[in-house]
């Protein structure tokens, strides 16, 4: 199973004046924007989870900034319990895999009591986030979502993932909204060696996948990024302009129970 080799990469302008500067893989902040400094994935960190455990690769994998935004906005993200996020993929690859995350599960936010949706904006390159139902031995639904500048997907409550960096030789930058309470649960994940499929970079820079014979064997759905008119999210608005304009917009990734009704069918 594969994806396309997909176009070049381009940028999408975020309406965040957040800059990633790739001399030392940092991030810097234009005047009235907040962040931190950037935390740094290296490659031991998440051997646990790949294909080749013991593959080389770009080291540190991707660095990533939380807490991130308009001075503005700071006490309104504080009292809605909603953080955004900035990532910096490395290129090149990780043995046979493509650059990718380990993969986790959000844990259960104690504010809310859920395992928390994300929602996510490519800001550069090309990405494909990968998300299945749990992770258990049969991991039910596995999905594939390839998605490109300016495309949007969410992840729901629950769902385990990881993002991949499917253009090689480009870094891939994504930023994303996710609950303040935030917290990764990964020991289930590294019981069964990953998740239930491994991402695959084929000599063409097309994407494969083979799955993980830690868990009964599924179907895959690839598919590309889609519209999400149920959750209020508009397609052409970069995710922050729309916190911006209308806070309560995306308030169901900090209180998923306001779409209670929804998640049970939903996919990504």
């Amino acid at each position: 199973m594969r994806f396309a080799k997909g176009a070049l990469p381009c940028s999408f302008d975020p309406k965040l004046g957040v800059h990633f500067r790739s001399s030392d893989f940092s991030f810097t902040y234009d005047s009235g924007i907040f962040g931190p400094k950037p935390e740094f994935r290296s490659l031991d960190a998440i051997r646990g989870s790949l294909r080749d455990p013991n593959c080389d690769g770009p080291d540190p994998v991707y660095s990533i900034v939380m807490d991130v935004g308009r001075e503005e906005h700071r006490n309104q993200l504080h009292k809605r319990m909603l953080l955004f996020g900035v990532v910096a993929y490395a290129s090149g690859r990780l043995g046979a895999e493509p650059v990718r995350s380990q993969g986790h599960i959000h844990s259960f936010a104690p504010h809310c009591g859920w395992s928390t949706p994300e929602l996510f904006e490519i800001w550069q390159g090309t990405a494909i986030v990968y998300a299945q139902e749990t992770v258990e031995y049969n991991p039910g639904k596995c999905v594939a979502v390839s998605a490109g500048p300016g495309d949007k997907v969410v992840v729901p409550p629950g769902w385990a993932h990881f993002v991949v960096n499917a253009s090689p030789d480009n870094c891939l930058i994504f930023g994303a909204w996710c609950d303040r309470q935030y917290g990764f649960t990964y020991d289930a994940i590294r019981a069964r060696g990953g998740l239930a499929w491994f991402p695959i970079l084929n000599p063409d820079s097309t994407i494969g996948w083979e799955p993980n014979s830690a868990y009964r064997s599924t179907e895959l759905s690839l598919r590309h990024a889609r519209s999400y008119p149920e959750l209020n999210v508009d397609d052409k608005l970069p995710i922050y302009q729309q916190f911006a304009a209308d806070p309560n917009r995306i308030q169901w990734v900090s209180e998923p129970a306001q779409m209670d009704a929804l998640w049970p069918e939903f996919e990504p």
